[in-house]
Formats: structure tokens, C-alpha cells, sequence
């Protein structure tokens, strides 16, 4: 039997233990973009003590815009590719009319032409409608997300004098309503009409 080939030389860096060639990077963690609070008796008691809320006014208006913006993104995507097809066509002559000889062939340069026009006509149709899209889906879930109460602010709490009455319909101040009835967090929906406005695209507005 032939002897066994030398075993490979180790690695200059074999003897290296110091933190930088041992220890092994993680990527950054993504902060939560709702945390929980405790919960009070007019949630649900099947979801637990705790229910999860955006942080303050603005973590949740954040969070609205991102989420939209990547859906009206998914939607366009998807619309560009619609829009390339239903374009072309449009823009080609009718098969049958080459085969039988009554029309001619298109020209090449005309049909481009064309092709950017539907393009341009298609996108931009495409792309008001993605952004209804956008609203719609997101809207309903947001002015249902749950705001915590501690991150309103003094702005917007000596907005309303009477927050009570303008919300729950009771005759309290809203420092003295929230030690009375322990509310912990408000929805989006009620956010609004803190704020006097009609929708989360005129709040984003008026905040901006």
C-alpha cells in the first residue's frame, strides 16, 4: 500500500482566538413595532391580561405609511407586468390579417411607439388605483389598531379638554377618566377624532 498523502498545512490564522476571528455576528434584531399593555375591561377577555399597542401616535403612523407603501409597491409591480402585455396587444395587428395578406407588416418603430403609449395610459391608470388599493386594505386595520394611552402626549391631551365626552360620552376629564376607568390604550379610529380628522390620510396631513 502506497503511504497516505501529508495532511493539509493549517490555516495561518489556526492559533487566532481572539474576539474578532471566534465570536459570530448576528444581524441588528428588528424592534417590535407594537409592544404590550395590560388590558382592560372593555377588551376582549379570551386575548389575556396583556394586548399589544403602538408605542405613541407617531410609531403608528409610521407603521401605517410603510405598510401602505409596500402594498401600493407590490400592486405597481404587478401592473407594470399587466400593463407590458395588455400594451402589446393591443398594439400588434391582428394575426388572421398577416396570414390572408390583407394587411400589411407593421412596422417595428410605429409599434413601439404605440407600445409606450398603452404603457404610459395602462401605468397610469394602474397606479391611481394602486393607491386606493393600498388605502382600503390597510384603513380599516389601522383605525382599529390600538394606541397606548401614555404615548398620546400632553399636545393632544390638552387638545380635548373633555376627553371623555368627546369619545365615551362621559362627563370626566381625561386625567381623571383614565385613573377612574384604567384605560391603557385608545384605537386609531379614536386618534381621528382626537385630532378633528376624517381619515388617517388627512391626520398624516395635519401632522405632518
Amino acid at each position: 500500500m502506497g503511504s497516505q498523502p501529508p495532511p493539509p498545512p493549517p490555516p495561518a490564522n489556526a492559533e487566532d482566538y481572539s474576539a474578532a476571528a471566534t465570536l459570530i455576528p448576528f444581524p441588528r434584531r428588528i424592534p417590535l413595532l407594537r409592544g404590550p399593555i395590560k388590558a382592560t375591561q372593555s377588551d376582549d377577555p379570551s386575548s389575556g391580561p396583556y394586548i399589544l399597542a403602538f408605542k405613541n401616535p407617531r410609531a403608528w403612523a409610521t407603521a401605517y405609511e410603510s405598510s401602505k407603501a409596500l402594498i401600493t409597491s407590490q400592486c405597481e409591480a404587478g401592473s407594470r407586468i399587466g400593463c407590458s402585455i395588455s400594451a402589446s396587444s393591443k398594439c400588434k395587428p391582428p394575426w388572421w390579417k398577416i396570414l390572408l395578406g390583407i394587411s400589411p407588416k407593421q412596422d417595428y418603430g410605429e409599434r413601439e411607439k404605440c407600445e409606450e403609449i398603452e404603457m404610459r395610459a395602462c401605468f397610469a391608470a394602474a397606479k391611481e388605483k394602486c393607491g386606493v388599493f393600498a388605502n382600503q386594505r390597510c384603513a380599516p386595520a389601522f383605525e382599529n389598531a390600538r394606541i397606548e394611552v401614555s404615548g398620546l402626549g400632553l399636545k393632544l391631551a390638552d387638545r380635548k379638554n373633555s376627553y371623555g365626552v368627546g369619545i365615551w360620552g362621559i362627563d370626566k376629564s381625561w386625567g381623571e377618566f383614565r385613573n377612574n376607568y384604567e384605560v391603557t390604550n385608545i384605537r386609531g379610529r379614536d386618534l381621528l377624532g382626537l385630532d378633528d380628522a376624517n381619515s388617517i390620510e388627512e391626520y398624516l396631513r395635519k401632522n405632518s
